[in-house]
């Protein structure tokens, strides 16, 4: 599968951003799919997994009750909607896509994603 990712932006703290990533080659139900960050000098993190058949999802502390993880199997896509956005949520957003069970146990393990998009710059100015 292939993914690509769009939607990111310079948005204002307390403001809105709706991540996409567009999956071609399969069936995006086919795999557990999910958003990962990396901040300048900072390690990739977590933000939020939707399972294969999209009944479950997890989020990072950081982000529940923000942000909003969601599929569209009809368009074959990925969303992370963001809502009251702080500047310590500026990053480079990733999606990524798992076929592995191990996944259920630890999803926020990133060796656990088999196929990454390329990154979508998130700026939220203070």
């Amino acid at each position: 599968v292939q993914l690509q990712a769009s939607g990111g932006g310079l948005v204002q703290a307390g403001g809105s951003l709706r991540l996409s990533c567009a999956a071609s080659g399969r069936a995006i139900n086919n795999y557990a799919t999910g958003w990962f960050r990396q901040a300048p000098g900072k390690e990739r993190e977590f933000v939020a997994v939707i399972t294969w058949g999209g009944g479950t999802t997890y989020n990072a502390d950081s982000v529940k009750g923000r942000f909003t993880i969601s599929r569209d199997s009809a368009k074959n896509t990925l969303y992370l909607q963001m809502n009251s956005l702080k500047p310590e949520d500026t990053a480079v957003y990733y999606c990524a896509a798992s076929v592995s069970g191990g996944l259920r146990a630890s999803p926020g393990r990133s060796s656990l994603y088999d196929y990454w998009g390329q990154g979508t710059q998130v700026t939220v100015s203070s």
